[in-house]
């Protein structure tokens, strides 16, 4: 059996990012990792419901493409957003905003009939799409 496991995302300071994170979406971190023979270090951040999120940090990484939103990420091959699905998209939203999400697709109707969504950033530009499936 096959099963997604977790997403991992690199960022700039591994310490700031996982007290985001983790304030930001209730998430617990494990113990920061160091890979040795490398300058990589990372922590795992997981969250109540199972699903996990992987911070990576290497101080020699550049930054990469920031799209504006979801149809720009899409452009670009390779890691476009993550999606995480809630109970009320608006009330997520504003939270998470007030938690310094940037805003990229404020709460709107979803292609699939009945449902909301809502796209913010993560202080680095990482793409984080908020879905409602009622």
């Amino acid at each position: 059996m096959t099963r997604f496991d977790h997403v991992g995302i690199s960022v700039p300071d591994l310490e700031a990012a996982t007290s985001w994170y983790c304030d930001a979406l209730d998430l617990t971190a494990a113990p920061v990792f160091a890979i040795p023979g490398t300058d990589l270090r990372g922590v795992m951040l997981l969250h109540e419901s199972g699903y996990r999120i992987e911070l990576l940090h290497r101080p020699s990484a550049s930054p990469g493409p920031t799209p504006d939103s979801a149809l720009d990420a899409a452009g670009t091959h390779g890691f476009g957003h993550m999606c995480l699905c809630v109970e009320d998209v608006a009330a997520e939203f504003a939270r998470l905003v007030e938690a310094g999400a940037g805003v990229s697709m404020p709460p709107q109707p979803a292609p699939r009939p009945g449902a909301s969504m809502a796209f913010v950033t993560d202080p680095y530009g990482n793409l984080i799409e908020l879905l409602d499936r009622a």
